[in-house]
């Protein structure tokens, strides 16, 4: 049956039966490679894209349940890498390997946008369930924090245009 996708923000139809994983969707059908396969069963996160604003993992959503939504993508989050979390990660080096930095970026970039300022227990929650093989979680919450200095910073303050 065919399905209608919005893909970081581009509207496409794909012909694949209801209960493929988004995942395989993104990657076999629409040739995004950003997205990765961890696990298979939803609990690492290397798969975590955005759904209606929310982090979900591809590997275990239906094309289905996903095709009422749009859906948000490491190739879609900036076309230059100039989003603020993008910058941070850089800025302080967070990957090693860098497979699980797609989902975590994904995570952290829904994060911000719901909590602006978050606290380290709000990162810790946030990110809770994306996993990182090489153990970089302490610049992951030290990037998350940068990117929410950074992206204050960008916004205009209220009153002034």
């Amino acid at each position: 049956m065919p399905y209608r996708l919005t893909v970081n923000g581009t509207a496409t139809t794909v012909d694949v039966p209801g209960d493929m994983p988004l995942l395989w969707v993104l990657r076999d059908v629409l040739n995004m490679k950003g997205t990765k396969f961890g696990c298979g069963v939803g609990q690492c996160g290397a798969c975590t894209v955005q759904l209606g604003g929310r982090p979900i993992r591809s590997c275990s959503t239906t094309v289905s349940n996903a095709a009422n939504a749009p859906i948000l993508t490491i190739e879609g989050l900036s076309v230059d890498g100039s989003h603020p979390v993008q910058r941070a990660w850089q800025d302080i080096d967070v990957p090693q390997c860098g497979y699980c930095q797609a989902g975590q970026i994904l995570a952290a970039a829904a994060l911000l946008a719901r909590t602006p300022k978050p606290t380290d227990r709000d990162i810790d929650t946030a990110m809770n369930g994306n996993l990182c093989r090489c153990g970089t979680y302490t610049r992951i919450r030290e990037a998350i924090h940068k990117a929410a200095e950074m992206a204050s910073a960008a916004r205009p303050a209220a009153g002034r245009e």
